[in-house]
């Protein structure tokens, strides 16, 4: 799937740790129409390359990726 217009829920609900992001934050790079202003650049850490936009990950909207990614997440911390 394309990644979706308007949801940057990929650069909300994940930690992203080579950019010392907190999970459940806006990312430094995501502009006001949520889109990565460094998708294309060479200094785009790893962990969002490595990400695609699936619909097990996307959902059907904003709101449903930002649940769903948030669940991930939350799954993977540290016990």
């Amino acid at each position: 799937m394309d990644c979706r217009a308007h949801c940057g829920a990929c650069c909300i609900a994940p930690s992203i740790s080579s950019l010392d992001k907190a999970a459940n934050s806006r990312c430094q790079y995501l502009a006001d129409d949520y889109r990565c202003t460094i998708f294309n650049q060479p200094n785009r850490p790893k962990a969002c390359k490595n990400f695609a936009a699936e619909i097990e990950f996307c959902g059907q909207s904003r709101d449903e990726a930002l649940q769903i990614l948030t669940l991930l997440e939350e799954s993977t911390l540290p016990l």
